[in-house]
């Protein structure tokens, strides 16, 4: 069975002989160290080296494949701002109109040539892909965080209205790029960080009102083009999880481990079996001062509670530099026992 075949039963909850592997996608900061540490020249070279079986390729964060005629960028948030709680483009805005007349992207500047080569290269690996679509933060920013927050109780509409915009934006490009790449692409993998290290960011109601509609649209859309749907939320999605099992997620990321009531135990008495799981290994203690022994310990334990249809991989998957190749390497090593 190739590693494509395996992640795919793994999150179709079918038989399997193993548990997955994905070392995740390191930090730019932390590649060079890791590629020396380990003796290879790319990051390709790096996930073959550990035998990862997952392959993230989004068009979405590739230069060519947004080509507006003048340079503008999807969103080009940060030319109004410098941090996440700066006021954004959208902040001044009091009616929906004005929400309308902002400078929306256009699929008519897509291209997928590079994403599509890209795929096509990965060889026997599961392809994870499809735009990333973080159009929760997207519309955070775009509104800046305070002003979104009190934006979603006084200004409802103007907020649906910039969630409809941003959010159609990622549907339509969807349906373009499911189209052009055909079977090269195994999984839609999007992410939206909607939680905290105790609970959700904003409450289930708000949720379910501005977030949960759109993440059934997508989950949708996915199955149409007969896509399997991970989901990334950092944080403590605990109490909302049962609503992603029932949008369609097949597979949820990253299981941030010390998150409130994500541990591997928790999730297994409560979600085992009707969803598979892609994360779990502690990235903000274990992984950065742990020793290999205790990783490989670790990685047998979750995989007992969570596995077979797990996929090893760090609670967060841009791995920071503090986190010794020693340990990766025995992640890896203990992920891939039978």
């Amino acid at each position: 069975m190739t590693s494509r075949e395996l992640i795919h039963n793994i999150i179709a909850r079918k038989p399997v002989s193993r548990c997955g592997f994905w070392l995740g996608n390191p930090h730019p900061d932390t590649i060079p160290f890791y590629l020396r540490a380990f003796g290879v020249a790319t990051l390709d070279d790096l996930h073959r080296e550990l035998r990862s079986d997952l392959r993230w390729i989004t068009p979405q964060y590739m230069d060519s494949t947004y080509q507006h005629p003048g340079g503008k960028g999807l969103f080009d948030i940060w030319k109004y701002k410098k941090s996440h709680g700066e006021p954004g483009p959208l902040a001044r805005c009091e009616t929906v109109d004005q929400i309308e007349e902002y400078d929306w992207p256009r699929v008519d500047y897509l291209h997928f040539d590079e994403c599509l080569g890209k795929l096509k290269a990965a060889g026997a690996y599961y392809r994870a892909s499809g735009f990333w679509m973080p159009f929760f933060h997207d519309v955070m920013d775009l509104f800046g965080v305070e002003e979104f927050m009190i934006a979603m109780h006084d200004r409802p509409a103007l907020v649906h209205a910039a969630f409809n915009r941003v959010c159609g934006f990622y549907e339509e490009a969807n349906e373009l790029f499911f189209s052009a790449a055909g079977n090269e692409v195994d999984g839609l993998f999007f992410g939206n960080d909607v939680g905290t290290q105790r609970d959700l960011l904003i409450s289930p109601v708000q949720l379910e009102e501005f977030v949960l509609p759109w993440f059934r649209k997508f989950t949708a859309q996915a199955h149409r083009h007969r896509r399997q749907v991970i989901l990334h939320s950092c944080g403590s999605v605990h109490r909302v999880i049962g609503r992603l099992i029932e949008a369609g997620v097949d597979c949820l990321h990253p299981l941030q481990a010390r998150a409130e009531n994500m541990d591997a135990g928790t999730l297994a008495k409560d979600f085992k079996g009707k969803i598979a799981f892609l994360g779990g290994i502690d990235t903000q203690e274990l992984l950065v001062h742990g020793t290999p022994d205790q990783i490989r310990a670790e990685v047998r334990r979750v995989k007992a509670l969570l596995g077979p249809h797990l996929i090893v991989s760090p609670s967060h998957e841009a791995l920071l530099p503090n986190v010794p190749p020693a340990n990766v390497a025995a992640m890896a090593d203990a992920a891939l026992e039978a």
